[in-house]
């Protein structure tokens, strides 16, 4: 292998809130990012597809010289990491790794309940997997996992909608629904990479003592665990300043939708499929 970048995939712009958090705890690797903006959502098409386009941009990255590859999409982990790392890399290049967000999460997340009771939001895609359900009793078999789809929140961010009357609206519903399941959740996962926007909005009608984990920083510690653990992997992880972005849809929307993820403007490419 010759050294490169570290890849950030999503299937969109959220994993630009996973992408800042690894940025700032791993600034000394080079970083490139892809959106598939011309075929987002993910969260509604199925398992086959969702593979089939995830697996079709990881190659992508590693065309661009990414020995590891980092799905910053929850519906990408749920729908087709698994697929890839037994199915994929396997054939392609076993020195090759790609890596996703839910099992981070779900590793540690047993320490931030006392109640034993976690609360999931995320897209429909995400929940219809059972995924969070599935890793999280993996690691701690006693934790009861209730989940609320919430389609309407990734709409409200991306249209810069998520500081209204209308965005409270509908997160003070989708609230009551996952405590309606039970009043005893004490932890709450945003299982989404869109949902750290949203974050104010979300406090306002969370119930007092409820603990809001979001996944950005512990997938951001998690990898830096993963490097330091695979010595031989992180050695092909390029060093520098280099933060390329990518995105299959439309580069100007792209760098505007970008900066309120990021807090500042990025300049795209255009990656045609």
């Amino acid at each position: 292998m010759k050294k490169g970048p570290i890849g950030i995939f999503d299937s969109g712009y959220g994993g630009l809130t996973v992408f800042q958090e690894i940025e700032s705890r791993l600034p000394q690797y080079d970083f490139v990012y892809l959106g598939d903006n011309a075929r987002v959502p993910y969260g509604t098409r199925s398992f086959e597809t969702v593979y089939q386009y995830t697996w079709e941009c990881v190659q992508h990255l590693f065309a661009m010289d990414c020995n590891l590859v980092v799905l910053a999409c929850n519906t990408a982990s749920a729908k087709a990491l698994r697929s890839i790392q037994q199915n994929n890399l396997p054939l392609f290049d076993l020195d090759k790794r790609v890596l996703g967000v839910i099992r981070p999460t779900a590793e540690v997340v047993g320490a931030y309940t006392k109640t034993r009771k976690i609360g999931i939001l995320a897209t429909q895609g995400t929940v219809s997997s059972l995924s969070y359900v599935i890793e999280i009793n993996k690691f701690f078999p006693d934790i009861q996992v209730f989940q609320e789809a919430c389609p309407l929140w990734v709409p409200l961010v991306e249209s810069n909608e998520f500081n209204t009357p209308g965005a409270d609206y509908f997160i003070e519903k989708n609230l009551d629904n996952l405590f309606k399941q039970s009043p005893d959740i004490d932890t709450v996962v945003l299982a989404c990479t869109h949902y750290p926007l949203l974050i104010n909005s979300i406090k306002k009608f969370l119930p007092d003592g409820v603990r809001l984990v979001s996944q950005g920083k512990l997938v951001a510690e998690s990898l830096e665990d993963y490097l330091e653990r695979h010595t031989q992997l992180r050695d092909f992880c390029s060093l520098g300043t280099r933060r390329d972005f990518y995105t299959t849809g439309a580069a100007d929307d792209f760098n505007e939708k970008a900066t309120l993820f990021l807090g500042h403007g990025v300049e795209s490419k255009h990656l045609p499929l």
